[in-house]
């Protein structure tokens, strides 16, 4: 089948949706979403931590540690999980990017330049196997990072309970 759609693709090596999806799959930061949940979770919690570097002096300027240590660690562990949602919504952008590429019937490319925009219609074939991926490879990371926001909207939400209870 591979190379059916080798020989009937007219769309660059690096603008098939396969090859994008091998590209995001090998990167540094999106492999990310397919580690483990064991390792994916330590990714993030690093991340999370890290932020602290940026969110910890701004709560400190806000709430003197010694004084308001309750009130310090909440907006620090806020602030820290903004990035951290930022970082998260990365994520699914890119696997959603790839997804919606994978799953239409027409590939949008460009043949020498962003000015001659080209499409192509998979053939039968080609859309099969496409569909197979997002079906089986890329839903569960997309569900995945889904149940992540989830948490961390809980996990800030959490906070401005206690935060409002103080």
């Amino acid at each position: 089948m591979k190379d059916t759609y080798v020989s009937i693709c007219p769309v660059p090596q690096e603008q098939r949706p396969l090859n994008e999806y091998q590209e995001l799959k090998e990167s540094w930061f999106f492999s990310w979403a397919t580690l483990s949940w064991r390792q994916y979770l330590t990714k993030l919690a690093w991340v999370w931590g890290w932020s602290w570097l940026v969110s910890g002096p701004i709560a400190a300027a806000s709430f003197v540690p010694v004084k308001y240590p309750v009130q310090f660690a909440l907006s620090g562990a806020a602030g820290a999980s903004f990035i951290l949602g930022l970082a998260l919504l990365r994520l699914y952008l890119g696997w959603f990017y790839v997804r919606s590429r994978l799953s239409n019937p027409t590939v949008v490319y460009e043949e020498s330049g962003w000015y001659d925009g080209q499409s192509w219609v998979k053939t039968p074939e080609v859309l099969l196997q496409d569909q197979l991926i997002v079906n089986y490879q890329l839903e569960p990371i997309l569900k995945r990072l889904r149940q992540t926001f989830y948490g961390l909207t809980v996990f800030l939400v959490a906070g401005g309970v206690i935060w409002s209870c103080l």
